[in-house]
C-alpha cells in the first residue's frame, strides 16, 4: 500500500529546496520538472514525484517540483473557510523527498503571483531560465490566471520551444480518481481508513500536550491533551491510532470531541497511550489514525464509562496488532 508504482524505489536524502524561483541555481537548467498544489502527497502525487525522479534520473536530468504556498485556493477563494489541507508545508517537502527527486521549489502565491498569465509563466520561467527538457502533469492540472495553462497549451509551447510533456492518466483505486478533495472529504466524514488507502499511509495530527481536567486519570486512563496543528479533523468519535513520541511508536485510543458524561461539552483532542509510562507534558506527539471506533455517547455515570474505556482500549490493542500499514516498530 506504501508503493503502488513500478518505478524504483531510491530514496535521495537532502532534496534541496529553493525558497522562491530567484533561489533557484544555474545548475538546474535542462531539467525535468512537474508542476503542482501536492496537498497530501497521496498516491498519485506520488506516482508522478517517482516517475519524474525516474525518468529523469535516466536521462541524465536532475528532477524539480514546482509548487506553491500558501495553496492557491487560499488566495483565490478566501471565502471558503476553513479550507482544510492535508499536509503542513514541512510534511509536504518530506514526503516529496521520499519520492526521489533532486529538488522542490516553493513559490510564495499571492494575489500578485495569481495574475502571472501561463505564456509568461511558461516562457519566462519553466523556458527562458530552466530551459526544460521535460514537464509530467497530471490529467486534470490547470494554472496560471484564468487556469489558461493545461495540458493542450503545453503541448504547444514544447512544440514550439522544443521541451516534451507528458499527461498522467487519472490514478484510481477501487474506480475512485484519488484526489485531495476526496481524501479531505473521508477523513471529514470519519472514514480515516479509506482515507490512508488513498495516501499511502496514515493521516496524522501533531501537536503539544497540555494540561487537562484530569478525568481520564480519575478513571485509571490518564490522556495526553493536545492542541493538533491542522484544521484538517475527522469528526467527534473514538478512534484507534498510532501515537509517535520522541521517535519511538505506541499504541492509542483517542477521542476527539465533548465529554458529555461529565456534562462537558466543550471539545477537546486527547488520547491515552496503551503501554505508556511517562509525563507527556510539554511534548510533541503525532498521532495517526487508524480506524474509528464508535461514536460519542453518554453514559449513565463514571463506572459505566470506565467499562467502555476498557472495551476501547482493548479493540484498540487488537486492530493496531493486526495493522499492516504502518511501518514502525512499536516500542510501547
Amino acid at each position: 500500500m506504501l508503493c503502488c508504482t513500478t518505478y524504483e524505489r531510491a530514496v535521495k536524502k537532502n532534496m534541496i529546496v529553493f525558497d522562491g524561483i530567484q533561489s533557484i541555481t544555474q545548475d538546474y537548467r535542462d531539467v525535468f520538472v512537474t508542476i503542482g498544489n501536492f496537498d497530501g502527497v497521496h498516491l498519485s502525487h506520488q506516482h508522478i514525484c517517482r516517475k519524474l525522479a525516474a525518468e529523469a534520473g535516466k536521462a541524465g536530468r536532475k528532477s524539480l517540483v514546482i509548487t506553491f504556498d500558501p495553496h492557491p485556493k487560499m488566495i483565490l477563494h478566501p471565502n471558503i473557510r476553513p479550507f482544510y489541507l492535508i499536509t503542513t508545508r514541512a510534511e509536504k517537502l518530506e514526503l516529496i523527498e521520499k519520492c526521489g527527486v533532486d529538488a522542490t521549489v516553493v513559490i510564495a502565491f499571492d494575489q500578485h503571483y495569481s495574475k502571472t498569465a501561463a505564456e509568461a509563466f511558461v516562457q519566462e520561467f519553466l523556458w527562458n531560465q530552466l530551459a526544460i527538457r521535460k514537464i509530467i502533469i497530471g490529467h486534470d492540472y490547470t494554472f496560471g490566471q484564468a487556469r489558461q495553462g493545461n495540458d493542450a497549451f503545453l503541448k504547444t509551447k514544447g512544440r514550439k520551444l522544443g521541451f516534451s510533456v507528458e499527461v498522467i492518466p487519472a490514478f484510481k483505486i477501487n474506480d475512485e480518481i484519488v484526489s485531495s478533495t476526496l481524501i479531505r472529504n473521508y477523513i471529514l466524514e470519519g472514514d480515516v481508513r479509506t482515507a490512508a488507502k488513498l495516501m499511502g499511509r496514515h493521516y496524522n495530527a501533531a501537536g503539544i500536550v497540555g494540561s487537562g481536567a484530569g478525568r481520564g486519570a480519575g478513571l485509571g486512563y490518564p490522556t495526553a491533551n493536545i492542541e493538533p496543528e491542522k484544521e484538517l479533523l475527522p469528526p467527534p468519535g473514538i478512534y484507534a491510532a498510532f501515537v509517535l513520541v520522541d521517535g519511538e511508536s505506541c499504541m492509542g485510543a483517542l477521542n476527539i470531541g465533548a465529554k458529555p458524561t461529565f456534562e462537558d461539552y466543550t471539545s477537546t483532542f486527547e488520547v491515552f497511550l496503551l503501554d505508556y509510562a511517562g509525563d507527556l507534558r510539554g511534548k510533541k506527539i503525532n498521532v495517526l489514525f487508524v480506524e474509528k471506533l464508535r461514536d460519542i455517547v453518554k453514559f449513565d455515570g463514571p463506572e459505566s464509562l470506565k467499562r467502555q474505556i476498557a472495551a476501547d482500549v482493548e479493540k484498540t490493542r487488537i486492530i493496531l496488532k493486526q495493522e499492516k500499514t504502518f511501518g514502525g516498530k512499536l516500542l510501547c
